[in-house]
């Protein structure tokens, strides 16, 4: 009886292990499966980021997309702070509210341009900067928009913003006011270039927002609207744990 003890609990013992290494084998088979390729990662980040952009820039592109979003909202610059309040002290903050609102319709009616050029930056992409952006900061590929893309941004917004300013005559009013605080003896210049001005800060918002998009596909799993993008970012979430 002990001998026949011995062997059954022998034989347990076998059937333990080769349960646990089949266990252990099934396990790394499966991670190898949904490890992303360089195909894969390229296709997803792409995706990301060409959802992120379309979302930023149809946002920005709506009545009101600047001028009711805090975050980007374009206000006198801070050299010309001075004139707004002096202007308001004069009883014609109306006039200081109608330059706010139309370089912010300026900015909106431009916001929509942005989409081919990012389009145009994503597919230029190498594995090499989708692996940089996917394991980079928070904002990576916000950085990469910005380095990427400014100049022919600015391009395209700057003749659409002055439009929408001289339809307004916000261009008009703007130099006058600023020419004539120039004058003032002892006072910091303000730069009489609007369109210039607006035409930055319009790009500085996009980019704000293109940073807030990033962010949520980074963080928050529900963000990632295709399985792509559920395993591509996933296996990047794993890396940095």
């Amino acid at each position: 009886m002990q001998i026949s003890k011995s062997v059954d609990l022998t034989q347990l013992y076998r059937i333990l292990l080769f349960f646990v290494l089949s266990l252990t084998s099934t396990s790394l088979l499966a991670q190898n499966i949904f490890k992303p390729s360089n195909e894969q990662l390229n296709a997803g980040l792409k995706e990301a980021l060409a959802l992120a952009t379309e979302i930023s820039a149809d946002r920005l592109h709506q009545k009101d997309g600047y001028l009711n979003n805090l975050d980007v909202k374009i206000l006198f610059p801070p050299e010309a702070k001075n004139i707004e309040n002096t202007l308001r002290s004069l009883g014609l903050g109306s006039m200081v509210d109608q330059v706010i609102v139309s370089v912010n319709r300026a900015a909106e009616d431009a916001a929509i341009q942005a989409k081919p050029i990012f389009e145009s930056a994503i597919k230029e992409m190498s594995i090499q900067d989708v692996k940089t952006i996917l394991t980079g900061e928070k904002d990576a590929a916000t950085q990469y928009f910005a380095k990427s893309t400014s100049d022919s941004l600015a391009v395209k917004f700057e003749p659409i913003i002055d439009q929408s300013l001289k339809k307004v005559d916000a261009t008009n009013y703007w130099e006058d006011v600023t020419t004539r605080y120039n004058k003032v003896p002892f006072v910091k210049k303000v730069n009489t270039d609007l369109t210039g001005y607006v035409t930055k800060k319009a790009i500085d918002g996009l980019f704000i927002e293109i940073a807030k998009e990033e962010l949520k596909i980074r963080e928050n799993i529900n963000a990632r609207k295709s399985e792509l993008l559920k395993q591509v970012f996933g296996s990047v979430d794993k890396a940095k744990e």
